[in-house]
């Protein structure tokens, strides 16, 4: 007798613990497909938002507003003035008080040609570095001559290179 009831007691706890694992599984793909719908709820949300941004782009009049707002452009007759400090011509010092942007608004106030010759410059700046060519960078010109024009050992270690390159 005391055998079956063991048999039986371990049996009962073995399906108990088989059945809190499958409500343990049922709980997290339940969370998990919340959190799904969740994000399908975001997606969709945001491609509205995008499918509205694209058809904005079909109207003429918006197109003509970005292209004065973004590039500048102006119609025929027209003169366009920039105002670099509004708070000078408003009065209003709370919208000047952020100094530690200022840097970042001169950049975002200059045309957009010369914020792409910029970024061609940098560009340049980052690909000669990364070839690792050190002597015809501008900052190592300037470290190896001197102010009258002759130039120290910078023109001996490059044929010493290339002499250790031929061997």
């Amino acid at each position: 007798m005391p055998l079956t009831f063991f048999i039986a007691v371990i049996i009962v706890i073995l399906g108990s613990i088989q059945l809190l694992s499958t409500f343990h599984t049922y709980a997290l793909n339940l969370a998990e497909l919340n959190s799904l719908r969740n994000q399908e709820a975001t997606l969709v949300a945001k491609k509205a938002e995008l499918e509205n941004d694209i058809k904005r782009w079909d109207d003429d009049a918006y197109v003509t507003a970005q292209a004065r707002e973004r590039l500048g452009f102006v119609f025929p007759g027209e003169r366009s003035v920039r105002v670099l400090h509004p708070e000078a011509v408003t009065g209003d010092a709370a919208t000047g008080n952020d100094t530690a942007s200022t840097p970042s608004d001169t950049e975002q106030t200059r045309p957009w040609y010369k914020d792409m010759f910029s970024s061609f410059g940098k560009a340049d700046k980052d690909t000669t570095k990364s070839a690792g060519d050190a002597s015809e960078t501008p900052s190592s010109e300037s470290s190896g001559s001197s102010g009258d024009g002759t130039t120290g050992n910078t023109g001996s270690n490059s044929t010493a290179n290339t002499t250790k390159e031929g061997q």
